[in-house]
């Protein structure tokens, strides 16, 4: 059977997508303690070295929301490790969300991000003094967390995420932090924000939290379906872009 010229080029171009495709975006796993820790990478076009970011799931665990919000980072220069906390479990109703939730040790969790920093940090395509993270809702407070346990951390946006109130530990982060909250979040108050953004200041932090009073909690999340707002969330996602532009000189 004769093959035409153009079923060949045909082909030639669904390889070198697949190609590609299977370049920017990888299953990793990385030491973690005693134990291993899982993530997926996201890898920008281009040669060179690039700032990075650790991205922190909801509580539903590293689902296709999240995977969205890393692949659009990494389109715009980033290398983005989306961590993934639960190590492959994704709830899909509250009830196994809270369960996943309370069944993960928080050393743990904070140990995986740790642990990811020094994985990016080895990366020849990263650039070490450039490294960022971000977290929605749970994993908004392991950002803070992270940006307490880890030096190495320049840049953190906490996206309704719960706010550490002790000066001893907020002493120790080194990163800008940014926030976007939700003025009918009952979990996280305006006068916590309020209170996190007084101390930081009092220890001389670069903070900047922003409150978007007529939103609730994860308002950004499209599949949010009761309380997806989304022009607070459209500027949201502008202010952590021109955050991380500035503080990863990107």
């Amino acid at each position: 059977m004769k093959i035409s010229s153009i079923s060949l080029f045909t082909a030639a171009v669904l390889l070198a997508t697949l190609a590609v495709n299977a370049r920017a975006q990888q299953a990793v796993t990385f030491p973690s303690g005693d134990g291993t820790a899982q993530a997926i990478l996201y890898l920008p076009q281009g040669a060179g070295t690039h700032p990075a970011l650790v991205l922190v799931h909801e509580w539903w665990g590293l689902n296709d929301w999240i995977k969205q919000e890393a692949a659009g980072y990494a389109a715009k220069g980033y290398v983005v490790l989306a961590v993934d906390l639960y190590r492959g479990k994704v709830a899909t109703d509250p009830e196994t969300a809270h369960e996943l939730m309370r069944g993960l040790p928080q050393d743990q969790g904070v140990r995986d991000l740790t642990a990811a920093i020094a994985y990016l940090e080895k990366r020849k395509d990263v650039k070490r003094d450039r490294i960022g993270a971000e977290g929605w809702c749970m994993g908004g407070g392991y950002a803070l967390q992270l940006a307490i346990a880890d030096s190495a951390l320049r840049a953190v946006a906490i996206n309704y995420g719960a706010l550490a109130t002790d000066k001893a530990d907020l002493g120790k982060i080194h990163a800008a932090v940014l926030g976007n909250f939700g003025g009918k979040d009952q979990g996280i108050p305006p006068e916590a924000v309020h209170a996190f953004e007084a101390s930081m200041k009092s220890l001389g932090k670069p903070v900047d939290a922003k409150i978007y009073p007529d939103s609730g909690h994860a308002f950004e999340n499209p599949n949010n379906k009761t309380g997806y707002r989304a022009d607070d969330a459209a500027d949201a996602l502008g202010r952590v872009d021109r955050f991380f532009a500035e503080r990863l000189q990107h």
